[in-house]
């Protein structure tokens, strides 16, 4: 017996509806990307390992989904080397059989991509992408091994004007979707300045790794891990008033300046940060704005927020969703030096990235798809024989013409067979053209949901399926 045909852990086949949905998703952060000048572009599904080994750290090198070379891939092994293959490394093996492998994010290809066309680019240079990745980790729910990226970044330019309007696109994009979110906001510059004032200047990484766990584990076991790490009680004490920091932005924003009052690097982070929500507020995208945008979103500081502090070096935001308990679905911040990892230094950049994945989830949750985007045919042509299927095909054409979507079913079979077909799916109306509607230049239009019938010439029936 065959066996039963399966596919890989950690993919998924996608269906017409969950199709429907992922591609209002894709669309409508497409629509909005280029309504603020960005520029779509495509890398590779494959990249050379040389472009990929080394840029995510060690474990992420164990991540990455290497491709076997084609023809007689062990040549370049000696016959001891053969002999004596489990003893080697996994790297030194794939060194050998692999030169290339499936892209692991879309950021190392991006950069890839600026140095290799930096002559053809036009700085500042404001480019999206959204394509799929893959990553060689252990599938479990939420957690796939191939899924989608939705990246936007500006480089070439230092300019805060630019994590204004990323700001600006995702408040626009979840007001598009409905979705009620807070955008918190952090710099990095300001958590190097703690790092500095309070003696812990080395311990940069290990203090924001810890704070950045206070929702999910506590203040008590965040302290207790800052002292694991090597932070005095003394330290951890200066700590705790700027960890349970709370009030408006400005009020933060005021208190942190005095807390750094000593740090320029912290003093640099907080005039950024000031920088950002002032141009936010005068095109009302605050969190108390009376009206616009970010009326239904919130924005905060949150000085806890760290996100990947050996990428980032300013300005950095996270997006969470407030009607459903899900992790982040939006993220990004300021790096600086993004080509330098292939030798082309002093290039900065800013970006974000919407989770696509879990933006599905939140939006199947809240109902929230708009009924047009998940709809597929609008107009079933119903086959009576051959004589009726020559009267249809040209309205079909004329209704097509008008954007509608419509089909013909192929075959003159049973009317019940054929009214299964429009209701399995879900279209919600119907065309029959008999012996009356021929004679009369008609067509009887049904509406599936209600199960009213009513004539119309072709043109009376276009204008009432555009309403």
């Amino acid at each position: 017996m065959a066996n039963k045909p399966s596919i890989p852990k950690g993919t998924r086949d996608f269906g017409p509806m969950e199709m429907a949905k992922r591609n209002y998703i894709f669309d409508t952060i497409r629509e909005v990307y280029a309504l603020y000048g960005f520029q779509q572009i495509e890398t590779p599904a494959m990249e050379t390992l040389q472009t990929l080994m080394g840029k995510y750290g060690e474990e992420g090198d164990k991540l990455l989904f290497k491709v076997l070379n084609s023809g007689d891939f062990l040549q370049k092994f000696s016959d001891e080397e053969i002999s004596n293959l489990k003893s080697q490394t996994s790297n030194h093996i794939a060194a050998k059989l692999c030169e290339k492998g499936l892209r692991y994010d879309l950021t190392v290809p991006f950069a890839r991509y600026v140095v290799m066309h930096r002559e053809e680019l036009q700085l500042p240079f404001k480019r999206y992408q959204i394509q799929p990745v893959w990553r060689a980790d252990r599938p479990q729910k939420g957690r796939y091994r191939e899924f989608y990226q939705c990246d936007a970044d500006v480089v070439g330019s230092d300019s805060l004007l630019n994590e204004v309007e990323l700001m600006q696109i995702i408040d626009t994009v979840f007001t598009r979707f409905g979705i009620r979110v807070q955008i918190k906001i952090n710099n990095r510059k300001i958590l190097s300045g703690i790092a500095e004032v309070i003696g812990a200047a080395d311990k940069i990484v290990d203090i924001t790794v810890a704070i950045d766990k206070l929702d999910k584990i506590g203040i008590d076991n965040v302290n207790a891990e800052l002292r694991e790490d090597g932070l005095t009680d003394e330290q951890i004490e200066k700590l705790q008033p700027i960890i349970l920091l709370e009030g408006s932005n400005e009020e933060k924003l005021n208190t942190i300046a005095e807390v750094l009052k000593d740090s320029e690097t912290g003093l640099k982070g907080v005039e950024e940060l000031r920088f950002i929500l002032k141009a936010l507020g005068s095109v009302g995208c605050d969190s108390v704005a009376a009206n616009g945008p970010l009326l239904n979103n919130e924005l905060q500081l949150d000085l806890t927020l760290a996100r990947g502090l050996n990428y980032y070096t300013g300005a950095i935001f996270e997006v969470k969703a407030l009607d459903v308990q899900i992790g982040s679905i939006t993220g990004g911040g300021r790096y600086d030096n993004l080509t330098g990892i292939f030798g082309m230094p002093g290039l900065s950049g800013v970006g974000i990235s919407f989770g696509a994945d879990r933006i599905y989830d939140v939006l199947n949750q809240l109902d929230l798809y708009p009924k047009e985007s998940v709809n597929g045919t609008q107009l079933l042509f119903i086959n009576f024989g051959e004589k009726e299927t020559a009267y249809c095909l040209p309205l079909i054409n004329k209704v097509r013409a008008q954007g509608i979507r419509a089909e013909i079913y192929p075959d003159a079979t049973k009317m019940k067979k054929q009214m299964s077909y429009a209701n399995a799916k879900h279209i919600p109306f119907v065309a029959l053209a008999g012996e009356n509607e021929m004679s009369e230049g008609k067509l009887t239009l049904k509406n599936m949901e209600t199960g009213e019938q009513q004539m119309f010439t072709i043109d009376e029936l276009i204008e009432k399926l555009k309403v």
